[in-house]
């Protein structure tokens, strides 16, 4: 773990808690700056195809968001820095209209196939794409750069890796895909010669 995760969570009400159910707070001892991104955490973040993101709104209520695309649609710019394209949906604007107030935000990314989830805590910006199109090109392919409305940067904090223990394997379409499609080439192999040992059978027995 980050020294500067357990250094942002660990309030002093959640220490106390801490205390009341385990006897000791895990509160670390303070550390200086920001922890940047090990080649394991921005391999894991590359191959990620979505995520979720939580911010806080004006009235102090958590809203949390869901946000999908190609594998690698959250770049990691450097061990510091993440950013991502908003795509044009439902037009609320929750996300974007939270960071104006408070710019902290709260990443989660799971791969579920290997039981694997990451924390990321960081501060997030909003730029509008029609002004930055210079980063737009950097960050997306050309056939989706027309539904891109604003780019978030995300300025990594710390970040956390997760005890597997509950998490329950779920695979996508593409991944079942290619995990049965070699057993699909097999099966058509088999009745292919099992077609040809019938066919064989047959004209042995014709008259």
């Amino acid at each position: 773990m980050a020294k500067n995760y357990l250094n942002r969570v660990v309030t002093p009400a959640v220490a106390e808690a801490q205390r009341l159910y385990y006897g000791r707070s895990q509160k670390e001892s303070s550390v200086a700056g920001c922890d940047p991104l090990g080649p394991d955490e921005e391999a894991f973040i590359r191959s990620r195809d979505s995520f979720y993101m939580a911010t806080v709104t004006e009235t102090g209520w958590p809203y949390l968001q869901h946000r999908g695309g190609p594998p690698g649609f959250l770049r990691v710019l450097d061990a510091r820095t993440l950013a991502f394209a908003d795509y044009k949906g439902n037009r609320q604007l929750l996300s974007t209209g939270n960071l104006t107030h408070d710019d902290r935000v709260s990443l989660f990314l799971m791969d579920y196939v290997q039981r694997q989830r990451l924390k990321i805590l960081g501060h997030a910006r909003v730029a509008d794409a029609r002004v930055h199109s210079e980063a737009l090109e950097q960050l997306i392919e050309p056939k989706l750069r027309p539904v891109v409305e604003r780019i978030f940067i995300i300025d990594v904090v710390s970040f956390d890796w997760n005890c597997p223990k509950y998490i329950t394997p779920r695979y996508t379409t593409g991944e079942v895909e290619e995990l049965v499609g070699p057993l699909k080439i097999r099966i058509a192999e088999l009745e292919a010669e099992l077609s040809k040992v019938k066919n064989a059978d047959q004209s042995d027995s014709s008259p």
